[in-house]
């Protein structure tokens, strides 16, 4: 696994072993990257289940402005904190190590402009990821929250102002933009 583009462009990340974590593939972290590609830049991004953290470090590799990367397994944390010094992010990126649904509980009002959730598949920590950033609304106007679930997966149905931009579906993956205001296309 690695950085696909930005100032860190080609730097090897490492991923934790077993399967505790699922770090997301090439293909789909391409494809995520290539549809929010103009919304990047200057946003501040949460990588809410970090496990890598290859997902919030591809977005500050991209100028995002800074992300926070929440993860609770020990193992996982001392991989995302040997990814951040090799790609040499250690003032735009904080490692959060604790719960995600209780730093969400504790997060500010539109506190973000990108939302990374890609949760273990099979669960419900993605839709009650997804109820808790609607009800305390730190999603930032005209943001982006990029869901990763399973293709047996069923999200919750968002609230208003929260809508459903796109899905897509790459092999046995299902990728879900939401956004927060703005007309529906």
């Amino acid at each position: 696994m690695r950085i696909i583009t930005g100032r860190a462009k080609g730097k090897r990340l490492q991923t934790p072993d077993g399967m505790h974590t699922r770090p997301t593939t090439e293909r789909v972290k391409e494809s995520v990257f290539s549809i929010i590609q103009w919304d990047i830049e200057g946003r501040n991004v949460l990588d809410l289940f970090g496990g890598s953290g290859q997902l919030g470090l591809e977005a500050i590799s991209r100028g995002a402005a800074r992300c926070d990367i929440v993860e609770s397994d020990r193992a996982a944390q001392r991989i995302i904190e040997g990814n951040i010094r090799n790609c040499g992010f250690e003032k735009e990126v904080r490692l959060v190590k604790g719960d995600s649904f209780q730093f969400l509980e504790r997060s500010k009002k539109n506190a973000y402009g990108l939302i990374f959730l890609d949760p273990p598949y099979g669960g419900e920590m993605l839709n009650r990821a997804l109820e808790i950033i609607c009800r305390i609304d730190i999603l930032a106007e005209g943001g982006i929250i990029i869901c990763e679930s399973g293709e047996e997966d069923t999200l919750i149905t968002v609230p208003q102002p929260y809508r459903v931009l796109r899905q897509y579906h790459y092999s046995h993956s299902n990728i879900t933009t939401i956004t927060k205001g703005g007309e529906e296309a």
